[in-house]
């Protein structure tokens, strides 16, 4: 997301090396260079011209102090006002209320409202142990109620069922009833989207929250929409109390401009971010972290807990321990280190928080390393015996034959993932010695060639 943004302000901070200070004239260009980026990341224009205003005012003058160069120091104020752009701290939900604290969602339809329900209750229930009751008031579009009773199921919440033939009014009521007399602590509502603002829809939702009352009113927006989804939700924002916004398929092709513009334009804060498809896939929004990320400094505290939250502390530790000894490093473990890493998002959520140039470095290396490829990594190892899984060494032309095609795969793919493996060992031996710079190196080998990467870390 905003990589072209990056990429520019990485290129003046360049041409601003060597000046003694901040000045109207040094940045000029760059000013020029962060306008042009904004608008073609379809950043709403008003939305730039502040904040290249606030840019201006804050930088010109500045003393660069210390070991600091004028180009570090541009990109110190660029990232303040970057997160004061998008609401400065990061925005909590609003649970003070006599339970169940009601979460009503609002949005157009096709903005991933009914998934980020689930996502959002799976949160909920796992972060902060809340018990979760979703219910669908969309009566309108075909399978709307399957597809949240299916994807709560799914996130392992509860789910209240209704029918096309009622009435949205009706449901919520004896939704709002069932959660009360269940203990639940929360009740999310999915209501009807359309494919374009219109006066029924704003009524009918309009009515929803007068009778609700809820304590949280989230608007879901796709980040996919770019100045679209600015419009949108200035709409609803007029329309509905919001307490705050969702912006979901922020990994996708976007432009980025909407996480920019929608804090701006409404007023509201961004709470939470839509990445993937997979449930888990809902990240709070930090207006600071999102900053560092467009500015090419990675988000080193969202990589520390996506690995709290997605390791088996236990299974860390004994493969530390046989790090440390340099002995039974096996096929198991390197399918277990695969596993760990999907489970903290895969390899695209981990790029995406790492600082730009080590996140370059990593793609180059060992970007194609997706889903799709670990998937085919943990097929050939399933399709191995446990002790040709222990033991790889055995591993012989006639049994990568029949690995191969137990996986479905070619035996050239068994070959490369083997010769991957072997590196890993090497890998590990050197860590074992105490060589970390040695590691490293054969890390950077391992990883450049065959298009399969070792072990995370």
């Amino acid at each position: 997301m905003l990589d072209n943004l990056t990429q520019r302000l990485a290129k003046v901070v360049k041409t601003l090396r060597g000046q003694a200070r901040l000045t109207e004239d040094n940045i000029a260009e760059m000013l020029r260079e962060v306008r042009m980026a904004l608008l073609e990341a379809d950043v709403a224009l008003p939305v730039v011209k502040e904040f290249i205003a606030r840019v201006k005012e804050k930088a010109v003058g500045q003393e660069v102090i210390g070991s600091l160069t004028p180009g570090q120091a541009l990109v110190g104020v660029v990232h303040r006002e970057l997160t004061e752009l998008m609401g400065g701290a990061k925005a909590e939900l609003n649970f003070a209320t006599q339970p169940p604290a009601i979460i009503l969602m609002a949005g157009l339809q096709g903005a991933g409202k009914t998934t980020t329900t689930a996502k959002l209750g799976k949160w909920l229930k796992e972060r902060q142990k809340k018990k979760v009751l979703a219910v669908s008031c969309d009566v309108y579009r075909p399978a709307a109620i399957e597809q949240l009773k299916a994807v709560s199921a799914q996130a392992g919440i509860d789910f209240f069922p209704s029918a096309v033939g009622q009435k949205p009014a009706e449901i919520a009521a004896a939704a709002l009833d069932y959660a009360k007399r269940h203990f639940h602590d929360v009740l999310l509502v999915d209501t009807a989207g359309r494919l374009a603002i219109d006066a029924a829809m704003m009524a009918e939702i309009r009515e929803l929250h007068a009778q609700l009352k809820p304590i949280e009113t989230l608007f879901i927006v796709d980040a996919m929409l770019g100045q679209d989804a600015v419009n949108t939700a200035k709409a609803f924002s007029e329309a509905l109390p919001l307490t705050g916004v969702i912006l979901t398929k922020l990994d996708g092709d976007a432009r980025g401009g909407a996480a920019l513009s929608v804090r701006h334009v409404t007023g509201k804060p961004l709470k939470f971010a839509g990445v993937g498809e997979k449930l888990n896939g809902l990240e709070e929004f930090h207006p600071e972290r999102m900053a560092s990320r467009i500015l090419g400094m990675g988000d080193i505290l969202g990589l520390v807990e996506d690995a709290q939250r997605g390791v088996d502390h236990e299974k860390a530790q004994d493969f530390v321990k046989k790090m440390k000894s340099g002995k039974g490093f096996d096929l198991n473990d390197f399918k277990e280190q695969i596993g760990q890493m999907r489970k903290m998002g895969g390899i695209g959520s981990l790029l995406d928080k790492l600082p730009a140039q080590l996140g370059a470095l990593a793609q180059q290396a060992g970007g194609q390393m997706e889903d799709k490829a670990t998937r085919r990594i943990e097929g050939i190892i399933n399709s191995m015996t446990p002790t040709e899984r222990s033991k790889p060494e055995l591993i012989k032309a006639s049994r990568k034959r029949r690995i191969a095609t137990g996986a479905g795969v070619q035996v050239q793919e068994v070959n490369r993932l083997l010769n991957q493996f072997e590196q890993s060992q090497k890998m590990m031996k050197q860590f074992s010695k105490g060589g970390m710079a040695k590691m490293m190196r054969g890390m950077k080998g391992m990883m450049g060639g065959g298009g399969l990467a070792g072990p995370p870390r």
